[in-house]
This record gives C-alpha cells, structure tokens and sequence, in this order.
C-alpha cells in the first residue's frame, strides 16, 4: 500500500469509529443506553423516565442508531427501541468503570447525592450466588414489573419499590433480603433497603444490577407471561 494510501485509510477508519464516540458524548444518551439495558422500550415510555420531550429523546435515539449501537423493531403504530448487542453493554459498562476509575468529580457526586449509601452495607454478585446457593437470602427485584419480566436474577421475587411499603409482608422477617436494581446509580435499592431496616427486616443491598449480574454470566430468567 502507498503512503498515500495508507493515510487516506487510516483517516477514514478512525473516523469511522470516532463515529461511536460522538454517539457516546451525551449524558442523555448514556442514560438511554443504561434503560434500554434493562428492557426495550418506547420513544414515550423513555421520554417519562429521563423527563425529556418524545422530539428530544427521537432526536437522541436516532443518533444511537445510525451508530449502530441500538436497533429498532415496528409493534403496531409504536417503534420499539433496544441495544443493538450485549457488546454494547459491555462497551457502556466498560466506559462507566473507566469514568468511576479515572474522574474524582464522579465520587464527589456519589457521596453528594448518595450520602446515606454508606450506611446500607452492600454485597457483591459472588456473594448473592454464594448466599443463593446457601439457602440463606431472598433476593428482591425492587425494579419496575416489566423490567423484572423481561430479565431478573433467577429466584428473584419481584416486588417494585412503589409498591415495597404496602406488600411488605409478603417477605418473611427471619431471613436475609438481598434488593437490587438497574445498576449503581439507581436508587430503588437504596430505598427498598431503607424501608426494609425501618421495618425491622435484615436487608442488603446488591452492589450492582441486574444488567452487570447477566454479563457476568450468572443465573437469569424471564417471565414472559407478565411481558
């Protein structure tokens, strides 16, 4: 190949990828990817969840799509949206650990917005399987049904945290209740442990979410008869 040449494809395939990263360089859209993560969705049902206009979040998910990193199917009248790949998981998660490993302002507003997490002791996914295995934890998926339906930690009971306070005793007090939800910077767990250890329960919370639970290749199932 010439140099000329060389050139000429270098440029072009950097730019190409440069491409993804330009998709990536909005919040908003991290946030899309982080929900679509979870279950597909449509442009309304996004728009509610990120307080967004349904133009906006059209705006952003077709950005999203012609960067390959979400594909689209028709249902009736409606578009549903989901990621394109597990690999764009990966990616996002991947981009997460490196923001949370490299950039200080991310635990500043960890620790000013989340202040009261470090009193909610939490548990890595090796030891929820550990503690699975044992017999000795109820693992509560505090997420939204559908969400639940669509993928959740096999043995998970399903319990949203809207509803925690008046289906609470539904979770018997003498065991070890384990709550979860869409990964680290969702709060449900949060709560669903503060309600739970007012309530006089043993709660914990999982460190993590379900998406990081089934990338790591752990026991999952779907209920596809509440989808």
């Amino acid at each position: 190949m010439r140099a000329t040449g060389k050139r000429q494809f270098k440029d072009e395939i950097f730019a190409q990828f440069a491409r993804i990263g330009r998709a990536l360089s909005s919040g908003r859209r991290l946030e899309l990817l982080e929900l679509l993560a979870q279950r597909e969705r449509g442009v309304e049902e996004l728009a509610i969840e990120t307080s967004q206009s349904v133009a906006n979040i059209s705006q952003h998910l077709q950005v999203l799509r012609q960067a390959g990193l979400v594909d689209s199917r028709r249902q009736g009248n409606y578009i549903r949206y989901r990621l394109a790949a597990d690999i764009v998981l990966n990616l996002w998660l991947a981009l997460r650990d490196v923001g949370q490993t490299r950039l200080a302002e991310i635990d500043k507003l960890v620790q000013a917005f989340l202040k009261d997490r470090s009193a909610l002791e939490a548990v890595t996914c090796v030891e929820l399987q550990r503690r699975i295995k044992n017999g000795n934890a109820i693992v509560l998926d505090v997420r939204p049904e559908q969400e639940f339906a669509a993928g959740h930690i096999a043995g998970a009971r399903s319990i949203p945290v809207a509803e925690l306070r008046t289906r609470i005793r539904e979770l018997p007090k003498r065991r070890v209740i384990v709550a979860y939800c869409r990964g680290p910077y969702c709060v449900f767990a949060d709560q669903a442990v503060a309600i739970l250890r007012n309530a006089g329960y043993n709660a914990l919370r999982l460190d993590t979410g379900f998406p990081e639970w089934r990338m790591k290749g752990l026991p999952v199932e779907r209920d596809a008869a509440r989808m």
